[in-house]
């Protein structure tokens, strides 16, 4: 007995219906890497990300609660008390009694956090530049625009 061999299909490949490239996360995740790999190379101080943030919003502010600092800079509550915990021990934030509500902390910059907060803003603004740097001035206002809808 002959076996009849099986017509072979010219398969083309599909297309996935997921590709990972294409993808809103997969994207702002790598231009989120870009920017942290600036942000490290070009800060100028020992800081990360988060605790520039919580420095650059204390500068804005003035003396917050935790809990508000942490909402300012998107933060959730253990990132927030962590951030603040490694800035007190350097020495660059402090906290102090709430004097309208004794049960609430107020964290507050100290000399030191706010020279530091001063020296790393021009840093901070050529990271901006830098990490925008392929757009043109047009096209830097449409994306942050649109990244602000999708907060």
């Amino acid at each position: 007995m002959t076996r009849s061999a099986s017509p072979k299909r010219s398969l083309k490949p599909t297309r996935p219906l997921y590709v990972l490239e294409e993808q809103v996360g997969f994207i702002l995740r790598q231009v989120w890497q870009r920017h942290a790999t600036i942000f490290a190379r070009e800060i100028g101080i020992n800081l990360t990300p988060t605790q520039w943030a919580a420095l650059a919003k204390l500068t804005e502010t003035g003396p917050c609660s935790q809990n508000q600092l942490g909402r300012l800079t998107a933060m959730d509550v253990a990132t927030i008390k962590g951030v603040i915990d490694r800035l007190t021990a350097r020495g660059l934030t402090e906290t102090s009694p709430d004097p309208e509500d004794g049960r609430r902390l107020l964290v507050s910059l100290t000399r030191a956090g706010q020279q530091m907060a001063e020296k790393a803003a021009p840093n901070a603004m050529a990271i901006t530049r830098e990490t925008l740097a392929p757009l043109d001035a047009r096209e830097r206002e449409t994306l942050l625009a649109l990244l602000g809808k999708l907060r």
